[in-house]
């Protein structure tokens, strides 16, 4: 079983996440898709997959803060405006 979850404030998530010792990942580094959603996984502590992604408003969000254009996020992101 896998459970996904959407963060708002996604790098505070991996922060207070990489504060904890004891989490077991399926994947250690954080993950980027072609559309610029970043997601980490990790198990829960009965075995089950947890991913954790951040939240789409916010990955426009930050592509606008770091200068695009919304045409360049729509191409990035492969969506239309």
């Amino acid at each position: 079983m896998e459970l996904y979850f959407e963060e708002d404030d996604f790098d505070c998530f991996i922060a207070k996440l990489k504060a904890h010792n004891d989490i077991r990942y399926l994947d250690k580094e954080v993950k980027e898709a072609s559309w610029g959603q970043r997601s980490i996984k990790f198990y829960d502590p009965d075995g089950h997959i947890i991913e954790v992604g951040e939240n789409m408003k916010m990955v426009v969000k930050r592509f606008l803060d770091s200068g695009m254009s919304m045409d360049e996020v729509s191409k990035r992101m492969d969506v239309s405006v």
